[in-house]
């Protein structure tokens, strides 16, 4: 018989995983506290932006594979037999993760076992830093439930490697599957699930310590924000050379097999709710483990410094900003998603704002969000037009596939001044500086 799954936590990871296996024909209970959340998935609205997200979270609602409840983990543990935790770790003043939720979590599923007579199998997709789960969850869960960890129930830490964007689709064709475990016969049942999941192409599966897969997810994340971090130094480089173009110096790594061409994009710095959050927690702990990572610490930097290359940019065309007009096209951190956390668009403006600039921004779904941030400080465009419409000067900030289809002609057009900051190298330099005043990112003037 086909095992019943819960998940505990409906953001973009837990969210996806529930989707995911629905999706495969799994039953699924998902649960969360936020009443407004499960309420949403129960009508078959995703409380967040992905495309083609909603179609399918409604067929499987519709189907009755998913099932949503409201702050219910005790009858979602007694009526599964495999829970997934997917709440969030958010970040401390200092960079730490907070514990908060997951402990919260673990605690109420420690309570549920302690009630129930059959194995249960725990799956740790939270991202927590090494040791949390060995030396904070596990005797959380053994003191609650009375029960012993690899006995009772199993305890296992299965990191998440989704895109936001594409969470949805990275869940069903993952490249790779790491299970922490403390002993072999935990790892096994999880490794045997995802067999059943993924047949006929199961991706490589990798057994693990559980402080090692704790590790893996922090390590790989960083190891994309430093590669982002060392195209934009290249890129900053470039722009102090005439002729030099950091996208044509990119193209050329990446066709070294050693080095690859993904993340490679030069632009305004990196942004969401994982690469800035992981990479300070992996900080933090390193730290306190008595380990400064130096590499890591110039990587956060260059990533904190680099949204304010597009004021740099903006300030050798138009001298002072004080009065100016400022068009800002995307706010969320990457397209395809509603995301704001941590996005580049936010110390951007918040920096035009200081030195007296008028902003009007516009994004294709970011706007409702964007509202909370800053609320009557900048002008919501509804359109490109409409953001173009007397400015002085135009910074591309998220590369929406709208956005790559505007002509020179369509910025001289509609603007006060054209002048075009493209934040994401997504535009011609030769054809577009033929008509406006162009800059870009690592482009040597």
């Amino acid at each position: 018989m086909q095992p019943k799954i819960s998940v505990i936590g409906v953001g973009y990871v837990g969210l996806c995983t529930a989707l995911g296996l629905a999706s495969r024909g799994y039953s699924v209970i998902a649960t969360d506290i936020d009443a407004e959340k499960i309420n949403k998935i129960n009508q078959g609205f995703p409380p967040f932006f992905e495309p083609g997200l909603e179609e399918k979270l409604s067929r499987c609602i519709q189907k009755g594979t998913l099932t949503g409840l409201v702050n219910q983990t005790d009858r979602a543990i007694l009526s599964t037999d495999f829970t997934y935790v997917a709440v969030g770790t958010p970040s401390k003043p200092d960079g730490s993760i907070d514990l908060t939720y997951i402990k919260s979590a673990v605690a109420a599923i420690g309570k549920a076992l302690k009630q129930k007579s059959s194995y249960h199998l725990i799956i740790i997709k939270s991202t927590v830093v090494p040791g949390t789960t060995q030396n904070v969850l596990l005797p959380l869960l053994e003191l609650e439930s009375a029960k012993k960890c690899s006995v009772d129930f199993g305890l296992c830490v299965n990191p998440e490697f989704l895109r936001q964007g594409s969470a949805f689709h990275d869940t069903l064709h993952v490249d790779r599957i790491i299970i922490g475990s403390p002993d072999q016969q935990t790892s096994r049942r999880l490794e045997v699930l995802y067999q059943d999941i993924y047949s006929p192409q199961v991706p490589p599966i990798l057994q693990t310590s559980l402080a090692t897969a704790e590790l893996i997810k922090y390590a790989s994340n960083a190891m994309l924000a430093t590669k982002i971090s060392f195209i934009n130094t290249i890129a900053n480089i470039c722009e102090k050379i005439p002729g030099a173009d950091v996208t044509v110096v990119a193209q050329a790594m990446g066709l070294d097999k050693r080095i690859g061409s993904q993340f490679l994009d030069a632009g305004l710095g990196y942004g969401g709710s994982c690469f800035p959050k992981d990479l300070k927690a992996l900080l933090a702990c390193s730290k306190a483990l008595g380990y400064t990572p130096e590499l890591l610490d110039a990587t956060e930097k260059v990533n904190q410094k680099q949204p304010l290359r597009a004021i740099e940019l903006c300030r050798q065309q138009l001298g002072t900003l004080s009065g100016k007009q400022i068009a800002i096209l995307g706010l969320a951190f990457k397209p395809h998603t509603d995301d704001l956390r941590e996005a580049q668009a936010i110390p951007l403006i918040n920096q035009l704002l200081a030195e007296g600039a008028c902003v009007a921004a516009y994004d294709p779904v970011a706007l409702p969000l964007a509202k909370n941030i800053f609320k009557d400080s900048i002008y919501y465009a509804s359109s490109a037009v409409d953001c173009l419409r007397n400015a002085d000067c135009c910074i591309l900030v998220t590369e929406w596939p709208e956005f790559k289809t505007l002509t020179p002609d369509f910025f001289k057009t509609n603007m006060k001044q054209p002048l075009l900051i493209d934040g994401r190298r997504i535009y011609n330099p030769q054809k577009f500086s033929k008509t406006l005043q162009f800059s870009a990112i690592g482009l040597g003037q």
